[in-house]
């Protein structure tokens, strides 16, 4: 994920989610990754530059790494009904205290929660879109009354209790 600030996306990740720093990457005070290479093995535009990358873990679940670039293109944070990937979605085991805390760590909660909709519309089931301080769109659900999977699926949705 890139982030205009990774100190400032570290904090808003610990205290909205816990996340743990496990190192940096490319140290901020190292040299950056730039040039003919870095730009054709990662796609990146002409001119720019990676100048700090810190990888965290969120509790028990996914690594998230953080980029930070300077030059080259850069467009505005991804809206839902862009193409390609628009949001992170994060299951929470308490939504109002996952609210509570993503909005005190400098989040911007939409309209919600709402229900989850057909196979995920069960008792207690909800969900709730949010804005990270830089724009990106994250997505906070809980769904303790389980999930209504089609007979014969070839798995279920991952899930933090059995």
């Amino acid at each position: 994920m890139t982030v205009p600030d990774i100190d400032a996306a570290t904090r808003f990740f610990q205290d909205a989610f816990g996340a743990v720093t496990l190192y940096d990457v490319l140290p901020e005070d190292g040299p950056d990754m730039e040039g003919d290479g870095p730009e054709a093995e990662l796609g990146l535009t002409a001119g720019t530059r990676i100048v700090h990358m810190r990888l965290l873990r969120l509790g028990n679940g996914p690594c998230l790494e953080l980029f930070r670039m300077e030059g080259g293109e850069q467009a505005g944070p991804a809206r839902l009904q862009d193409e390609g990937l628009t949001h992170l979605g994060l299951y929470v085991d308490d939504m109002e205290a996952a609210c509570a805390a993503f909005s005190a760590a400098g989040g911007e909660l939409l309209k919600g929660p709402h229900p989850l909709a057909n196979n995920e519309d069960q008792e207690g089931n909800a969900g709730i879109y949010g804005r990270a301080p830089w724009g990106t769109l994250i997505e906070l659900l809980s769904y303790p009354g389980g999930i209504s999977h089609p007979q014969g699926a070839p798995a279920i949705r991952w899930t933090p209790h059995p």
